[in-house]
């Protein structure tokens, strides 16, 4: 089974655990099932939406070829979490749904060479459902491949006329049953779609990847991955919905009856919780339906709270009623800062402090990895090694290094730092007058010296 996983999000819904680069799919929230009932609270017992999807296809179909479309900003985050085995299809910037999935459908056609009268699935990244979803998607997969049909949809039964998802309209012909598609209706079209039969629509495709190679033909110009890598910055917004699905007539349809929910909001996402409590924090028994995620290494104490949560990590500190919390979006625009926590392809940085000429950072590399080997020109940078060991190289003299060792960088000066077997982290001090993520220069490691950057 070939499957897209559609992995986009502006990290607004979930702040202040998302950013612009830790979408809502990569917060490590959701208990894995083998430490169910388990009284333990390491990080490791967690795991985030992705995560979870990733392994739920893998155990209905263990050799599920899965291919996630994305933005350069996700690419680390996803390898950190799913590994290297999982294909990733880059968006050289974003132009929605339908240029994603031809993006995607043309890069396992050009660079995963899978046929292209091989049917291919795509779906959202971060639904939360049950295994019998994915054996709904292998049906699904099936009937792509196998069926009359040009396109086949998921229908999900509907529990109530929402105005968030697209509907699946049955209509009588002298064929038969045939659907068709509408997007996003106000909810008194909804109850009259619902009690017409109508289905939601979960955002699943299913198709061979020939069809949608002849839109991006029709629609973009080209089916060719590099031309469309090439010149997708040009192409119009427009989602896979209104260039494809409303146009077209010929669609098929598998139901799905179980669990699904979309966990984009604190309120749902609390509701898919098994613990009220991940990090530091202490409730009193007066609080009830409250929840608690906090990030920082300092303790939350609440009292007397109800249907609440509250979030803390380094990009602020959310403290709000959870139905509520459906509203943060437009808030959180309003705040202007840079990311303050990211995971890299060598590790991960949090800001634990910003000053007017300085800025504090907890770096963390993974076993073997470093970072480039760069230079900065408007900032000094002071590094305290905390825990485990390495080698640094400051231009061009390398020397090892363990807890307690400081390393002192001025601007201009090209340097980079290595992990040994076992990881390591840092506190990294930047001292100047004008501290900015643009202010870097890569630069080609000296021969000879540790590789693997």
């Amino acid at each position: 089974m070939n499957i897209i996983l559609l992995s986009g999000g502006s990290g607004k819904r979930l702040w202040p655990l998302s950013n612009n680069i830790r979408s809502k799919q990569f917060v490590r929230v959701l208990r894995k099932t083998d430490f169910r009932d388990i009284e333990i609270t390491e990080d490791s017992c967690y795991e985030s939406m992705v995560q979870r999807v990733y392994r739920q296809i893998k155990d209905v179909d263990n050799h599920a070829d899965v291919t996630i479309a994305t933005s350069k900003a996700q690419v680390s985050s996803i390898r950190n979490q799913l590994g290297e085995d999982v294909g990733i299809s880059v968006e050289p910037c974003r132009r929605d749904t339908f240029a994603a999935i031809a993006l995607a459908t043309a890069y396992l056609h050009d660079v995963k060479c899978i046929d292209s009268e091989d049917a291919v699935i795509v779906c959202p990244v971060d639904p939360y459902v049950e295994n019998e979803y994915f054996d709904c998607l292998k049906k699904l997969h099936d009937a792509a491949l196998n069926g009359s049909h040009n396109l086949m949809l998921m229908g999900i039964k509907p529990t109530y006329p929402s105005e968030k998802y697209g509907y699946i309209c049955p209509q009588t012909s002298d064929g038969g049953i045939v659907y068709s598609f509408k997007e996003k209706p106000d909810e008194m079209m909804a109850k009259k779609y619902i009690e017409e039969g109508a289905l939601w629509n979960g955002g699943v495709f299913g198709y061979k990847l020939s069809y949608v190679l002849d839109k991006a033909r029709e629609i973009l110009g080209s089916s060719e991955y590099d031309t469309l890598i090439k010149n997708y910055s040009s192409f119009r917004k427009i989602s896979f919905d209104y260039a494809v699905v409303e146009e077209e007539k010929s669609i098929g349809v598998i139901v799905y009856k179980g669990e699904w929910k979309d966990l984009g909001t604190w309120n749902t996402l609390t509701e898919a919780m098994d613990d009220p409590i991940i990090g530091e924090a202490v409730l009193n028994e007066s609080c009830d339906n409250v929840h608690v995620i906090n990030e920082l290494g300092i303790p939350i104490l609440g009292m007397g709270l109800r249907d609440m949560v509250i979030a803390a990590s380094s990009e602020g500190i959310l403290v709000s009623d959870k139905e509520q919390s459906s509203y943060i979006k437009p808030l959180v625009e309003k705040i202007d800062q840079p990311v303050k926590y990211a995971e890299k392809s060598w590790g991960s940085y949090r800001v634990i402090d910003v000053r007017d000429e300085s800025m504090t950072v907890v770096v963390t590399l993974n076993p073997g990895h470093g970072m480039n080997y760069h230079s900065h020109d408007k900032r000094d940078e002071i590094w305290n090694i905390v825990r485990g060991g390495g080698r640094t190289i400051v231009d061009g003299m390398e020397q090892y290094v363990k807890p307690g060792d400081v390393i002192t960088m001025a601007a201009g000066c090209k340097h980079t730092i290595v992990a040994d077997n076992e990881g390591l982290q840092l506190i990294e001090i930047q001292l100047g007058e004008e501290i900015a993520v643009s202010d870097k220069r890569k630069h080609e490691l000296p021969t000879g010296l540790v590789g693997g950057l």
